[in-house]
């Protein structure tokens, strides 16, 4: 897999010549997205990982994604533009709404025709924050959201048993149709991606058959945070828009005091934000701060 590189330094230079500081952070949400792993390998839990094709990053050339959209419409929004941009695969649907009369019953994120093949696939992207809750014993049932509303398993079973069969059904099948695509000739793979958050201390955390490599950071409570451990670190808040990214040095750092504030007000209302923390030897780590 290609990356387009969007380094600290590149951050620095921007700022200093006052360019377009928008335009490197879209490399580095680019970035983020290509270099979170898939949840799995191959076909786990009856759905094939869909394998990201090769970017060549000297011809991609990046849009500009809208910031009113929610993250997970920025994703597709990403993943879409790295499609249309290389060879080997043909856009042919993308947001499909499939409608019961006037009710919209879902909708159909991608269907790609492979070019060396001319098979057509339907690909459902999803790109999500979990932490690892140990106190669970079945690991697909460990991962959920940092305010316990967004369950891994949930999702995944959603998508087997709803998102896919989607494009079966008499609805689905008649909206294909009119594209000049037969439901009984798209295959289906997921991909999945996800940046997983392991409990703060934990050297070991068994998630089996998942992916290690989505482990970036930890998550804690807040009465932890709230120590004398943390008080020579600095601190960021980001923007949700922020999150794939990976952690650097160009934002605005607040003491631990000052951090404090802000996480308890986000505490009293039940929003687990995620946190950079900047150590004495500049290195950068990223966790959720839950309020559980």
């Amino acid at each position: 897999m290609s990356v387009i590189h969007c380094s600290n330094k590149d951050l620095h230079l921007a700022y200093i010549r006052n360019e377009s500081v928008t335009t490197v952070m879209l490399s580095q949400k680019i970035n983020g997205f290509l270099n979170t792993p898939p949840l799995w390998s191959n076909e786990q839990f009856g759905m094939e990982q869909f394998v990201f094709p090769y970017i060549d990053q000297r011809t991609f050339k990046a849009r500009s994604i809208p910031d009113n959209r929610r993250l997970g419409h920025q994703m597709e929004f990403i993943f879409k533009q790295l499609l249309d941009q290389c060879n080997a695969y043909e856009l042919m649907v993308y947001n499909l709404p499939i409608k019961d009369g006037k009710r919209t019953i879902g909708e159909i994120d991608f269907i790609l025709n492979e070019v060396t093949s001319q098979k057509l696939v339907h690909v459902e992207l999803t790109y999500k924050f979990y932490i690892i809750n140990p106190e669970i014993s079945e690991p697909v049932h460990r991962l959920m959201g940092p305010n316990k509303r967004d369950m891994f398993f949930t999702k995944m079973e959603k998508i087997k048993n709803e998102q896919f069969p989607l494009l079966h059904s008499p609805q689905g099948s008649a909206a294909l149709k009119l594209l000049g695509m037969d439901h009984q000739y798209i295959s289906h793979k997921a991909c999945f991606k996800a940046q997983l958050f392991a409990p703060y201390g934990s050297e070991k955390v068994g998630i089996r058959p998942l992916n290690k490599a989505c482990i970036v950071g930890y998550w804690l409570h807040f009465d932890t945070f709230n120590t004398v451990e943390f008080n020579a670190y600095q601190f960021y808040i980001p923007f949700k828009a922020e999150w794939p990214m990976a952690p650097h040095s160009r934002v605005e750092w607040s003491t631990h005091f000052e951090i404090l504030m802000d996480l308890n007000l986000r505490m009293l209302k039940e929003n687990a934000p995620m946190v950079w923390i900047k150590k004495a030897d500049a290195t950068i780590e990223k966790c959720f701060v839950v309020w559980w």
